[in-house]
């Protein structure tokens, strides 16, 4: 498969290759995914003394996680006036203390690990939209300090204006990192502590009970006493968590900007579409820091304009750092967004009680990731954790209904696309390295055409509940715009809940 033109800041790094699982295991517990939540509950279970198996189908965080933008904050994706309205003074307040605690954790894992990965404190910089009001900026200071973040300030002119010239809020004690130095450190932090990792490893099924029994695409079988899947979103619960979380995608740019021209911290804007910046610093861009910008966001699976949106956001970043050079890297991400903003973690809903997952990033995928390890390591260890009712995949948030129905109707309306003609007529209108999704009698047909002009053909029907998959031309995949299931351009399965490859069709269609 020819790679996507689509490659982030952090893919020029090369991590350590694995080797897939060649026989059966057995181990206290078994993770599934090796991303940053992955190793993180591995890690701080190794240093339990738990004995640990991670199992991941690519490599070491070679998912969302090298996809990210790496900003590690306690600054709610969603705003604490948000948060504090779905959960309450105290949910607000555990938000507050979990992400707090996070970064905290990560912090105190590279000093005592030594792993070199420019972990950085910096502040934060939250702009308002044009045209909101300074009130709002105002009511989500308070609904901040409340929470208990300390020293946030509105400053009504920044020295600086980075995104906005009017007033916006300054959160000290963020930081941000390099997530693949990072979890390269990790990975060889938890090899030191005996815990085993193996990558090209494809689980078929997760299976709670006595013991938790995996079984691998290549015939093996683990055993365990606890199971966790860290997955990006659960390939093992085939409906209740996916109702309960919406699967986004999210655009990014990387471009050269003088030495020092940015101040070093990270900046969000409450705009529609919104957008995040941070500046990454790296002695291979001969010196010269790299600006990231993201955004741009859409439901996955329905829309295919990336390279539109990449460009909007080069506008919108020129207008605001005129001295940006050249665009050096585009790239975009899938974020779970759950209809009551915390992410998912904890024992999985319907299941056994050793079968627990870890889901719903909502945008903060690094620091929920390290909740996820410091809370799931309390409960295998049958320790109480403050978090716990917060994050359980179980809850029910009925101040949260109006968005879980209005994300399950679009999720309804997608099965339209059943009785739709099709993206084109004929394979004959499908250029080289590109895909469409053609209509063969009752079949729909996901068709490639690759570099060489063969075609591919794939049934279009994901497997996980029948959508229609869509192409998507910057990522080269196939995604689902039902529950974010995505395949490569030959039907590989690359991203649950999906967990099979889009079925071969070999009948020949008109070109």
């Amino acid at each position: 498969m020819k790679e996507s033109k689509s490659r982030s800041v952090w893919m020029e790094l090369a991590v350590p290759q694995l080797h897939p699982l060649d026989r059966s295991l057995e181990t206290d517990v078994c993770i599934v995914g090796a991303g940053i939540a992955g190793l993180s509950i591995a890690y701080l279970l190794s240093c339990e003394g738990k004995s640990v198996v991670v199992l991941d189908d690519g490599p070491i965080g070679g998912g969302m996680t090298e996809r990210t933008t790496a900003h590690l904050s306690n600054v709610i994706d969603d705003g604490y006036v948000t948060i504090e309205r779905l959960h309450g003074e105290q949910g607000a307040r555990l938000a507050f203390e979990s992400h707090t605690a996070a970064i905290d954790r990560i912090e105190a894992i590279v000093a005592t690990e030594r792993i070199a990965c420019d972990f950085q404190r910096v502040d934060g910089f939250l702009f308002q939209a044009p045209g909101q009001s300074v009130e709002e900026l105002e009511e989500e200071r308070l609904a901040a300090l409340c929470a208990g973040l300390v020293g946030v300030e509105r400053i009504e002119r920044p020295s600086a204006p980075v995104l906005e010239p009017g007033p916006c809020l300054r959160f000290p004690r963020q930081a941000q990192f390099h997530p693949l130095k990072y979890m390269t450190g990790l990975m060889q932090a938890i090899e030191r502590r005996g815990g085993r990792i193996f990558t090209d490893t494809h689980v078929e099924t997760v299976q709670g009970g006595e013991h938790a029994v995996i079984e691998i695409r290549q015939g093996h079988v683990l055993l365990a006493q606890s199971v966790v899947v860290a997955t990006n979103t659960p390939i093992n619960d085939m409906v209740v968590v996916h109702t309960k979380q919406a699967p986004y995608t999210t655009y990014v740019i990387g471009a050269g900007v003088p030495k020092d021209s940015v101040p070093t911290a990270l900046y969000w804007d409450q705009a529609d579409p919104y957008h995040y910046v941070r500046i990454q610093k790296d002695a291979t861009t001969n010196g010269r820091d790299v600006l990231i910008v993201g955004g741009e966001d859409h439901k996955t699976g329905q829309a295919d304009d990336g390279k539109e949106r990449h460009l909007r956001l080069e506008r919108w970043a020129r207008k605001r750092f005129p001295m940006m050079e050249q665009i050096e890297y585009r790239w975009s991400g899938q974020v779970m967004e759950p209809t009551d903003g915390l992410a998912l973690i904890g024992r999985n809903p319907g299941d056994a009680s050793n079968v627990y997952i870890a889901t719903g990033d909502s945008g903060m995928g690094m620091t929920h990731g390290m909740i996820a390890g410091m809370l799931l390591t309390d409960l295998i260890q049958e320790r109480t954790n403050a978090w716990a009712s917060l994050y359980d995949p179980s809850r029910k948030s009925l101040k949260s209904i109006g968005t879980f129905v209005q994300e399950n109707l679009n999720v309804a309306a997608q099965y339209t696309e059943w009785l739709s003609s099709g993206d084109i007529e004929s394979e004959g209108q499908i250029p080289k390295e590109s895909g469409a999704v053609l209509r063969n009698g009752m079949q729909k047909v996901a068709v490639y055409r690759d570099e060489d002009g063969k075609l591919h053909r794939r049934s279009a029907v994901c497997p996980h509940l029948k959508c229609i998959v869509a192409w998507d031309s910057i990522e080269h995949t196939w995604n689902c715009p039902c529950h974010g299931s995505r395949f490569d351009a030959y039907g590989k399965v690359i991203n649950g809940p999906a967990n099979t490859d889009l079925s071969p069709i070999e009948m020949q269609l008109s070109s």
